[in-house]
């Protein structure tokens, strides 16, 4: 193995711990923010459907705060289709909107470079 191979190597593990800390995080969110989250969004009618998750086990859980952190994070597509209540995100804590922003765009981001890697690994030949 040479030493690209090895940084290429380095690199797709560090993307896949990255992965492994974003479930971590957003799994503790999810355990200790889940009904303050709620309580915010109670007017918005898409976050109405997906309480039913709350009950869940963690995938569930894991879906619930990544739907309200794509809701957080890019307000404007669900306000235009009458899916959330303005009020709503206007009365969300702001630390808590910060650390939703932060948590869906590092999944953007970890996604996008797990999928360049391979892309870039196939190209390259070294995944069979």
């Amino acid at each position: 193995m040479n030493t690209a191979e090895s940084f290429f190597g380095y690199l797709c593990g560090a993307v896949i711990l990255g992965v492994f800390s974003w479930i971590g995080i957003a799994l503790r969110i999810a355990y200790t923010k889940m009904d303050l989250m709620l309580r915010h969004l109670k007017n918005s009618s898409v976050v109405a459907h997906l309480t039913q998750l709350r009950k869940g086990g963690p995938w569930s859980k894991l879906l619930l705060v990544g739907s309200i952190s794509g809701i957080v994070t890019f307000p404007s597509f669900y306000v235009k289709r009458g899916r959330v209540c303005l009020d709503d995100l206007s009365t969300f804590p702001i630390l808590l909107k910060r650390k939703l922003v932060i948590l869906q765009w590092g999944g953007i981001l970890l996604l996008s470079l797990g999928f360049v890697m391979w892309l870039l690994g196939k190209s390259i030949g070294w995944l069979e």
